[in-house]
């Protein structure tokens, strides 16, 4: 319990304080777009691909639990576009429906796997986030068009410049051939590692936004419910039935029980979706993770 706490409280604390600087104004908010821009395409990067080269990873133990991620994925998925035959509505909200239940929050699931299970969690983690980056970006994409619209040549060209899809793809190429890299680069990545989860916590708390909770209240706790809930209820059955070895399952279980991406608001916003329903989303589910998340440690330990 007291590990748990000591993992779960700095997140808290750090997001916190994020909300509260922007609330005060203590930055412009063009530092919050400049700090979300390094992390995102230079610090977080770094810390993937120094995660996937240091790493002890062994591929023959880690296909259950990729199977298992894939297998949750595709019927979260599947069970939302089955529903939206019997209660149909546009791409604009049914595109926040879908990112609300298979994206996730990366800056916080790495900094609350680390802080548990260290360098061995981070591993399996990481390869998660290698192959489920690129899945979910795919569905949240076409979730948000409407169907004469769809195309995929360029959803597939934008995944392929994305920075952290490079870097883990880099970081476990290099991994698997034995390549060595020169200390002075491991020192480099390592720094810039060790700033990126904390930057992007505060990043996290300062794009919190809880003026449009009152609106679509109901939606937004079923939403919350079905994400920080439901979904690690079923990653918890998959993981027992493909017979999933303990740490692998912990940290599935968690994996789907983090709150939606922060980028989804972007993503929804750049292509015509209800982007406040998002905000809102967004808010509510990091909210509400403070809570389920310690909840969903202690389960699976």
């Amino acid at each position: 319990m007291q590990q748990m706490m000591l993992a779960v409280i700095p997140l808290i604390v750090l997001i916190a304080a994020g909300y509260g600087l922007k609330q005060m104004h203590f930055f412009e908010d063009g530092f919050w777009q400049g700090a979300e821009k390094l992390n995102y395409y230079l610090l977080f990067p770094a810390l993937l691909l120094h995660t996937t080269l240091t790493a002890h990873i062994e591929f023959s133990q880690l296909k259950r639990p990729i199977l298992s991620m894939l297998v949750v994925v595709a019927l979260a998925s599947t069970f939302l576009y089955a529903l939206r035959i019997f209660k149909p509505m546009s791409a604009a909200r049914f595109g926040v429906h879908m990112q609300s239940m298979v994206r996730f929050n990366t800056y916080i699931g790495l900094a609350l796997v680390t802080a548990l299970y260290a360098k061995q969690g981070m591993a399996i983690l990481a390869v998660l986030l290698a192959l489920c980056i690129p899945v979910v970006n795919v569905i949240s994409v076409l979730s948000l068009m409407e169907r004469q619209h769809m195309a995929l040549r360029p959803v597939l060209f934008s995944l392929l410049k994305n920075p952290l899809i490079l870097s883990c793809a880099v970081g476990i190429s290099l991994n698997l051939l034995n390549v060595t890299i020169w200390q002075g680069i491991h020192e480099v990545l390592k720094i810039s590692a060790a700033s990126s989860l904390p930057l992007g916590l505060f990043c996290v708390g300062a794009a919190l936004q809880f003026k449009q909770l009152h609106q679509d209240f109901w939606v937004l706790c079923l939403d919350t419910f079905a994400r920080l809930l439901l979904m690690p209820a079923l990653a918890y059955a998959v993981a027992h039935a493909l017979a999933l070895p303990q740490l692998s399952l912990q940290i599935l279980v968690i994996f789907f029980g983090l709150p939606t991406a922060s980028a989804s608001y972007i993503l929804t916003k750049v292509l015509h979706g209800d982007s406040q329903l998002m905000a809102a989303v967004i808010s509510m589910q990091t909210l509400c993770a403070a809570i389920t998340l310690p909840f969903m440690i202690w389960w699976v330990a």
